[in-house]
């Protein structure tokens, strides 16, 4: 009973400002808190004058919120798809290539298929993909990127952010992965991450380290939350590093499965939490596999 009565206090706390108690009704429309879900508010005002009262509690609440949205498991690996045979992209780069013409990411068994199709037809060089003809000169693969980059395309610009750091341009990196990060892209949140921590083009900044790092793990990124679990795992968090390194697992990252089989000998990991992270990581592996793709591998190692 006292369960339902608290439940009815929290839904009719929702329907009235938290400040002034004025309810929701016709014209007067409640706002969220907005760093939490606990309480509402009918102006800035009223939220301005409420906040020593709420602060304790909005603060705790944001840092459930932000673990919850941490700890989920992503639907898949900020690689996404090739989008020819539509099979998760394998997190090894090496075995797939960037088309500088439509910024998609081709996997070497697709781009393989291709080849060998337009050999045996005598064909133009074209793109798996878009099917534009393939550049013959590095000038000609520059323009092409700047014109995804000109249209604000998220991928262009963390290519061309990364040729620029490799020039030693790192302010106009930072730039760039920042422009690409609030476009809500992975790799340019986790690049982020590295230049604030080696404070490259930009002050070296824990707070915005560890930030990028999350939303890049958030995003799908498995190396980045493999580096968060390492993180947490210096500061004595084994909880949530173990939480992390199974989650990056799960989307088949390596060093994460080795670092848990290590956790596990060291009694941190139970047998039940490794052995279904070790079938989840297979799974991942499992599903990037294909003949096609393993054909091109093949071809690649004559």
């Amino acid at each position: 009973m006292s369960s339902d009565n608290d439940e009815a206090d929290d839904v009719l706390k929702m329907m009235s400002c938290a400040s002034c108690g004025v309810a929701e009704v016709d014209e007067i429309k409640l706002k969220e808190c907005t760093n939490c879900d606990l309480v509402r508010y009918c102006s800035v005002a009223c939220q301005r004058d409420h906040i020593s009262k709420h602060l304790r509690d909005c603060k705790k609440r944001a840092a459930e919120l932000r673990d919850e949205q941490l700890f989920k498991q992503p639907e898949s690996t900020y690689l996404g798809d090739c989008p020819i045979c539509m099979m998760p992209l394998q997190l090894d780069l090496s075995k797939s290539t960037l088309q500088t013409c439509c910024s998609k990411v081709i996997c070497n068994g697709c781009a393989h298929a291709n080849y060998l199709r337009e050999e045996e037809g005598m064909l133009q060089k074209i793109c798996p993909f878009c099917r534009k003809p393939i550049p013959d000169t590095a000038e000609e693969c520059k323009q092409q990127m700047m014109k995804r980059v000109e249209a604000n395309d998220p991928v262009a610009m963390t290519q061309w952010g990364s040729k620029q750091y490799d020039n030693g341009d790192y302010s106009s990196a930072f730039e760039w992965y920042t422009k690409a990060a609030e476009l809500g892209y992975a790799e340019a949140h986790s690049q982020l991450s590295i230049l604030y921590h080696l404070g490259h083009g930009v002050e070296k900044h824990e707070g915005k380290e560890i930030h990028h790092r999350e939303e890049a793990a958030i995003g799908g990124h498995p190396d980045a939350r493999y580096i968060l679990g390492c993180d947490e795992g210096k500061n004595g968090n084994t909880e949530k590093a173990v939480k992390h390194w199974i989650i990056a697992a799960t989307q088949g990252d390596n060093d994460s499965i080795k670092t848990l089989m290590d956790e596990f000998r060291s009694g941190t990991v139970s047998k039940d939490d490794l052995a279904a992270a070790l079938r989840a990581h297979q799974a991942a592996v499992d599903a990037t596999k294909s003949p096609q793709r393993e054909a091109a591998e093949r071809n690649y190692r004559k």
